[in-house]
């Protein structure tokens, strides 16, 4: 939803349920682990006028607009007296509401207690509602540089409980650690494990929750707090969550949740491609994306991309492409490995010189099937002679020759090709062109 500022806030109408699912709450996580002292309505709406917020260009004066029609969608709320509810909500709000705010210093610890939307203003007119935050709540909504979580205000929207959403975005705080070191690094392992089981120790949940001084006893506190608030969260958020209790001795010292994302639907003309939204999928993806990157490595530094360029089968543009480079890396440099094994280095340059000098237009989109062709066919030929002192057996296989004896020697070619190695040549030749037009 577009920000409706005080110059163009006639001209421009507030969306309604259908931009709801393109709206981001984004907070500071102080802000997400302060102590919401308020009801279910008022923290909605606090949460529906943050999403509100364009954090790149936030208002000046603090200000932001919705739209009566928009709360009360927002709400689900049709009834005949949803003004006069939306009234005692909001005075609620500004009486009542408060955020206590925890911040961690050099020598301890500051505490602040917030209102956070101090001015609602809407008349019997029109459909404006006008909102504006405290100054002091301001620094947790926009300044965000490091520290911030964000999540879906459709998940905030279908939570009927004020605990669900004080303890979704509290969860929500600790995933969206383990998504962003998980796809950037810098953490190991078992600190990605920690964001996504997150424990909290039962003192500092009930001080989260404000429960206090409320369902003193664990069964109370885990029927109406605990089983309630992940119930919810399954049915109507992004996530999977369960929990467990851990125990020292008899007492409940800590709860330890676990967060799964679930797999979303995205729709591609008209079908779901359910595959491209699995977390297993995306995962193999990442892993590819990171060994072709190693491949590319590996492959500039290798002595075989240098003969590739010296004989005119590599350019230095190509050099760039990284897909490229990894799949000659992974698909041909190991075949010529095995035929400098056999034939020595000089044999390699003479076969790539030959490779060179025969290949066809046709051949360069597919250059890396092109030079694994050539080299397999010139390994399975058997057309790797040498002088009979220096000779090292091999053993014809198909698609891959295996040296057997310890000597690898590196010998000359002739300059000269004999006929039968011509005739040989020829032959080769043919089988590629053959190979490369199916």
């Amino acid at each position: 939803m577009s920000i409706i500022t005080e110059n163009n806030h006639l001209q421009k109408k507030a969306a309604f349920m259908n931009e709801f699912p393109k709206r981001k709450v984004v907070e500071h996580n102080d802000l997400i682990s302060s102590v919401a002292k308020m009801d279910k309505v008022p923290l909605k709406i606090f949460e529906l006028a943050v999403s509100c917020i364009d954090t790149d260009n936030p208002p000046k004066d603090n200000i932001v607009f919705l739209s009566k029609r928009e709360l009360f969608a927002f709400f689900d709320v049709s009834d005949s007296n949803k003004h006069s509810r939306f009234r005692e909500a909001i005075e609620k709000m500004q009486k009542t509401a408060y955020f206590e705010i925890k911040e961690v210093k050099d020598k301890g610890y500051k505490m602040k207690s917030i209102v956070p939307i101090p001015m609602v203003e809407w008349n019997s007119y029109n459909d404006e509602v006008k909102i504006r935050f405290d100054i002091d709540i301001m620094p947790y909504l926009i300044e965000l540089k490091q520290n911030f979580t964000q999540y879906a205000l459709t998940d905030v929207m279908e939570l009927n409980s004020k605990y669900s959403i004080i303890i979704y975005k509290w969860l929500c705080m600790h995933f969206n650690q383990y998504e962003h070191y998980q796809n950037k690094g810098g953490r190991r392992h078992n600190q990605l494990e920690e964001y996504r089981n997150p424990s909290i120790p039962m003192n500092e949940l009930r001080v989260l929750t404000d429960t206090v001084t409320e369902y003193k006893r664990f069964t109370h506190f885990e029927t109406r707090i605990l089983k309630t608030a992940i119930q919810e969260i399954n049915e109507h958020t992004h996530y999977n969550v369960t929990y467990e209790k851990i125990k020292i001795g008899r007492t409940i010292d800590s709860i330890q949740f676990h967060i799964d994302k679930k797999v979303q639907l995205q729709e591609l003309n008209g079908e779901y491609k359910i595959r491209e939204q699995d977390p297993a999928y995306l995962q193999g993806k990442a892993d590819k994306e990171v060994n072709k990157q190693a491949l590319f490595a590996e492959a500039m530094q290798s002595k075989y991309t240098m003969e590739l360029i010296t004989s005119t089968l590599l350019s230095p543009v190509q050099m760039t492409d990284i897909t490229l480079m990894a799949n000659l890396q992974q698909e041909v440099y190991p075949l010529y490995k095995q035929l400098e094994a056999i034939v020595g280095l000089k044999g390699v340059r003479k076969h790539l010189e030959y490779v060179a000098n025969k290949k066809l237009d046709y051949s360069k989109p597919n250059l890396v099937k092109y030079l694994k062709t050539a080299v397999m066919r010139y390994l399975e030929s058997g057309d790797t002679k040498q002088p009979e002192k220096d000779k090292t057996r091999y053993v014809k296989t198909k698609g891959k020759v295996t040296p057997v004896g310890s000597k690898t020697p590196d010998w000359d070619y002739k300059n000269e090709t004999t006929p039968e190695e011509q005739k040989e040549l020829e032959k080769i030749k043919k089988e590629l062109s053959d190979s490369m037009k199916k």
